[in-house]
């Protein structure tokens, strides 16, 4: 009889054995020279615990950061995550925040940054095939799908295994099809200092523990937000069940193979799904939650509610059991959406490095061609009543330069934003999920 390939069964909550040293803070970056462009948003800088701030002077300060009007709720009591971030997904404006740019580590949220790097590389229905080497390097008691050896999978069945059952060994099947570990990481890494997520570093691609690997509340909804710009990003998000093909098939009779059976699989994100004493949180449609050991729980939520879409991102909890990670994510959820019209924005998530840059050419071409006059009359200049986004000042640049990227970063906001997409999403996606 033929050997049977081995079945890496799924687990139903994300488990991660912590065989690895605590994370270790990354370099600070340089402070660089600010100038009146910079306006509401400071340029990267180096904060008092040595880690790098952008997207507003008041993200790098230790404890809750939040500017009360008249009418504002208080910040939710009892909030225990060692950082979290409440901000306005489509404006990117940060309503509130605590120990934003704090390095901690990411577990499995760092998948989003995976999957906002790897999902556009791929089609859907480009076809897989399991070899036991893909798979070496797993980390012991990782969370998985259920890959089977030798058995095919479609790109899109590991898609949901990342995000429904958030599954180490998609991530090891995505990546050996990417091009092995090494090529990966470095993507990944590209792409987040592309995204202006700093505190970001990767060292496994699947969010298992290792030394040096970080990330932050900043940088994971930032990571969020521009992942949600991709509609098989945002589908696979919100999707709350779905059909993974089985293992190896059982022989008939005959001896001959027969047909694969599928299993169900649910997604781990229990605003979506719910859970024991926990109902779905309603107008949630993903995105990622994450547990290890080092980590402890992480979780960045998507959530909309009549015309607005909120982020919030929560890490490491303090206090509580599994699922307190998803009751403070809801709590902060509740305060946003009550409170978003009545608090001044503590800072901002700024858009990717090459957009701005796009944007700096269009405006260059526009500026050049005359069409309609530079988009620094009545945007840029300080002491106008208008807001520019300005949040295009990056490592080392000065003066006129400074200046283009913050007149970029208007347009850019101008002209899209994000993630406008978002509001597309089918109204069964944006309805929450029933308890199972």
């Amino acid at each position: 009889m033929a050997r049977r390939p081995r079945v890496r069964h799924s687990l139903t909550l994300p488990l991660a054995a912590a065989l690895l040293p605590a994370a270790v803070l990354l370099p600070a970056a340089a402070p660089a020279t600010a100038t009146a462009a910079t306006a509401a948003t400071a340029a990267p800088s180096a904060s008092s615990d040595d880690t790098t701030v952008i997207g507003g002077e008041r993200l790098g300060v230790p404890g809750p950061q939040v500017s009360l009007g008249p009418g504002a709720p208080e910040l939710p009591e009892d909030i225990s995550s060692r950082a979290w971030i409440v901000a306005d997904a489509e404006t990117g404006e940060v309503l509130a925040s605590h120990n934003a740019h704090r390095r901690l580590a990411p577990a499995s949220t760092l998948k989003m940054l995976f999957a906002n790097t790897l999902i556009p590389k791929f089609d859907a229905d480009e076809v897989y095939t399991a070899e036991p080497e893909h798979f070496v390097g797993m980390g012991a008691g990782s969370s998985a799908v259920g890959i089977a050896d030798h058995q095919t999978y479609t790109v899109e069945d590991l898609w949901h295994g990342v995000f429904l059952a958030s599954g180490n060994d998609a991530v090891h099947a995505l990546t050996a099809m990417n091009g092995g570990m090494e090529a990966t990481v470095a993507e990944l890494n590209e792409r987040a200092a592309d995204l202006q997520a700093l505190d970001t570093h990767v060292v496994s691609p699947d969010g298992y523990d290792a030394e040096g690997q970080t990330s932050s509340a900043y940088d994971l909804t930032l990571i969020a937000r521009d992942g949600l710009r991709n509609e098989d990003f945002r589908r696979y998000a919100a999707t709350v069940r779905t059909e993974f093909p089985g293992g190896a098939p059982e022989e008939d009779e005959d001896g001959k193979p027969g047909e694969r059976e599928p299993y169900q699989v649910q997604s781990t994100n229990r605003l979506l799904v719910g859970d024991r004493g926990l109902e779905p949180y309603e107008g949630v449609a993903g995105v990622k939650n994450g547990y290890t050991t080092n980590a402890g729980h992480t979780f960045t939520g998507v959530a909309e509610r009549g015309d607005r879409v909120l982020l919030v991102t929560c890490m490491n909890p303090s206090e509580g059991d599994s699922l307190q990670v998803y009751r403070e994510t809801a709590a902060l959820f509740d305060w946003g959406f009550e409170a978003a019209d009545h608090v001044e924005p503590v800072g901002e998530l700024v858009p990717p490095l090459s957009e701005i840059e796009a944007a700096a050419r269009e405006a260059r071409v526009s500026d050049a061609d005359g069409k309609g006059g530079s988009p620094v009359d009545g945007a840029t200049a300080a002491g106008t009543d208008a807001r520019p986004a300005s949040v295009g000042t990056v490592l080392g640049v000065t003066g006129g330069a400074l200046v283009l990227m913050a007149v970029a970063a208007y347009v850019f906001h101008r002209r899209h934003p994000l993630p406008a997409a978002l509001q597309q999403l089918p109204e069964r996606l944006r309805r929450s999920a029933p308890p199972r």
